[in-house]
């Protein structure tokens, strides 16, 4: 018999201590309006995890950890239609595109984004049916839930604070007329490039996000560091340019911090190119 239950009354930590303790082997399944994750278990280890339709094949996984290059990631979506996640992956261990290393590494960094984002579902059916497991076919990596909850449970404060900080994603950013930031020492991971080169006042936090596949913890994680730094600052709505009112390149006090083209003409590919001309424009500010 499935557990069945709703979030209001059981949250996401009591039903991994839960599956956890028991060392419970199967799926568990949350729901809410419009949203659908699931996690798998073998005797009360995490080994699998996705959410809604969003494709978590591996050439996905390994596109969005920066383990292929766009052209590689283009020619290989071609190919894995034709062949399992574990066949594509042997495949490209023996080819030297990646490592065994990179592969396990890359699928839990996605298995453990989404679990993390699920200490925020306030609401939602859940239901647990035993012995239920991914096809044999999916890349599964089996990993401790003790550290999983620890790390949720400090993520979800991290959370709560970082929606105080930036209660509204449908807010702008911009380059400050002068960053507080050393961009010779520097050191940004690949998901925090994409974001530099996406800051546009026409540009939403939002759309960001969904142009670089980020969930809103990430984004606001990367941006909230970034205006700490003082290398972006928010565009009020009442704030931001009339469209038609400045010219490409240029804001309305004339700075040139309008390099990156709005988010939906624009592939979130990041190439060194882009970033060296960002890099240079930011030191002309």
């Amino acid at each position: 018999m499935a557990l069945k239950g709703n979030l209001r009354d059981f949250s996401t930590t009591q039903l991994l201590n839960l599956i956890n303790l028991a060392r419970k082997t199967g799926t568990l399944t949350i729901e809410d309006s419009n949203r659908t994750s699931r996690m798998s278990f073998r005797e009360g280890k995490l080994i699998f995890a996705g959410l809604d339709q969003a494709s978590g094949s591996l050439v996905h996984v390994l596109q969005r950890s920066g383990k292929l290059t766009t052209e590689q990631f283009q020619d290989l979506q071609k190919q894995s239609s034709k062949a399992t996640d574990k066949e594509l992956g042997i495949w490209l261990i023996n080819m030297g595109v990646v490592s065994q290393n990179d592969i396990v590494q890359s699928v839990r960094q996605h298995i453990l984004e989404i679990v993390y984002s699920l200490f925020t579902w306030n609401e939602g059916l859940f239901r647990f049916e035993a012995n239920i497991l991914p096809p044999p076919d999916r890349i599964t990596v089996p990993i401790n839930l003790e550290s999983v909850i620890m790390e949720g449970s400090r993520r979800l404060k991290e959370w709560e604070r970082l929606q105080d900080e930036l209660p509204n994603l449908d807010i702008s950013l911009r380059f400050t007329d002068r960053p507080d930031a050393r961009l010779r020492n520097i050191n940004l991971t690949v998901e925090e490039w994409r974001v530099v080169s996406f800051v546009n006042p026409r540009n939403s936090i939002r759309q960001i996000a969904k142009a670089n596949n980020m969930s809103d913890f990430q984004i606001r994680r990367i941006v909230y560091g970034m205006l700490q730094a003082g290398l972006v600052e928010l565009v009020r709505p009442d704030a931001a340019p009339a469209a038609g009112t400045t010219r490409p390149g240029t804001t309305a006090a004339g700075g040139e911090v309008d390099f990156a083209p709005p988010v939906e003409k624009r592939a979130p590919a990041v190439k060194r190119s882009i970033i060296l001309r960002l890099i240079d424009r930011i030191r002309r500010i």
